[in-house]
């Protein structure tokens, strides 16, 4: 039996006591959760794409809690029923059609303040913020402010993030998602007919529309800012291969779905057993927590040789599993992509000898759910 590592240091840095686990089983239980920790690949793979067997829909799911039902908490038919109505615009070709005009933009607009300082902040101060804009944009939020948008989004991360380290959920999630809330059904009397809310009307009641514009912004911006962030983060880190990618931007595609498999957003997802199973050898009783390691799954060396090296050239990237796997994939995913692309190339364009500020190094990803720097300031030739 490995020493069984805490909250505290899974959210530090969960990659080492992972790799211990994974070499004990593919699945152990964990004090720490109150449950069970899956942390190879084929067996993560397994659990997700078993909805029967290993379900969301559960009372104890950390994000229903907050903002109630939605596609992210259900299985099956409500599941397809809460889902359905948000598919099309996240289509691979509708999603480049319609957002990548803007989201180049948008990431020029934001640069455009960063350039002359010659030093600055790009996760809230670029990532972030762009994020924010392009969800909004796409979900059709009339006339709210970007400040609100990741306010609300801050505070529900915040209630989520709580839970999980098994604490109450205080008063700013369930405030900030009351308040998205008042905006959904404002832009829905606003009626305006490029707006996916709008269209999501006619099948979804107003509480299912909120739930699912909530993880929408939720996934969408919490994936996204720390995608960009992570990857620049790892890029930073080796100036080598920071002048690489700038020398061969078509390397940027290779360095972003790298850096997810390095360094997932988020790091896990939950399920719970429907009745008692076996799984990789563990007898999982009815009702257990199945956790899901994307972060273990990703650095699986089965899967990935030389798993804990940051390599933009590495020919089987795209079979890690950030954005999970089965019904629940992320359906932003193609979006997500496209945002972290266009946000690299911009800043390697804009920014010339961009690298990590010296005088306020990052302390790299950190968090037990959502693992992003805290802070990422750059400097740059102004």
């Amino acid at each position: 039996m490995v020493d069984s590592p805490t909250l505290a240091d899974l959210a530090a840095d969960p990659h080492p006591h992972l790799a211990r686990l994974r070499a004990e089983g593919p699945v152990v239980w964990l004090d720490a959760l109150g449950g069970w920790v899956v942390t190879r690949r084929e067996t993560a793979v397994d659990v997700m794409r078993d909805a029967d067997t290993f379900t969301v829909d559960d009372p104890r799911f950390t994000t229903a809690r907050v903002v109630g039902p939605s596609m992210l908490s259900l299985d099956g038919a409500e599941h397809a029923r809460h889902r359905e109505p948000f598919v099309e615009p996240f289509k691979p070709r509708a999603v480049r059609a319609a957002f990548a005009e803007s989201t180049e933009r948008e990431a020029a607009r934001l640069l455009d303040g960063l350039v002359p300082h010659g030093r600055g902040e790009l996760r809230r101060g670029f990532a972030g913020p762009l994020a924010a804009v392009v969800m909004a944009d796409v979900l059709g939020l009339a006339d709210v402010p970007v400040a609100d948008v990741l306010g609300w989004y801050d505070e529900i991360v915040r209630a989520v993030d709580r839970l999980t380290h098994g604490a109450d959920a205080g008063d700013g999630g369930p405030a900030a998602y009351a308040a998205l809330r008042d905006a959904v059904a404002a832009t829905l009397r606003a009626e305006r007919a490029e707006s996916l809310l709008v269209s999501a009307a006619g099948r979804l009641g107003l509480p299912e529309i909120a739930s699912n514009a909530a993880v929408l912004l939720f996934g969408g911006i919490e994936t996204t800012e720390g995608m960009i962030a992570n990857a620049l983060f790892h890029l930073l880190s080796e100036p080598a291969l920071a002048d690489e990618v700038q020398g061969d931007p078509g390397l940027l595609d290779g360095a972003v779905e790298e850096s997810l498999r390095l360094e997932p957003g988020a790091a896990v997802v939950d399920r719970y057993a429907t009745r008692d199973v076996e799984l990789a050898g563990a007898r999982i009783g009815a009702g257990d927590l199945v956790t899901v390691s994307l972060a273990g799954a990703n650095r699986d060396p089965e899967v990935f040789p030389e798993p804990d090296r940051f390599d933009p050239r590495r020919a089987n990237a795209r079979l890690h599993l950030a954005f999970a796997y089965g019904p629940h994939y992320c359906l932003g995913a193609h979006l997500a992509r496209l945002e972290a692309v266009v946000a690299l190339r911009a800043c390697f364009e804009r920014l010339p000898g961009l690298r990590l500020d010296p005088d306020r190094p990052p302390s790299g990803p950190r968090g037990l759910v959502f693992r992003k720097p805290p802070a990422l300031d750059v400097c740059w030739k102004a």
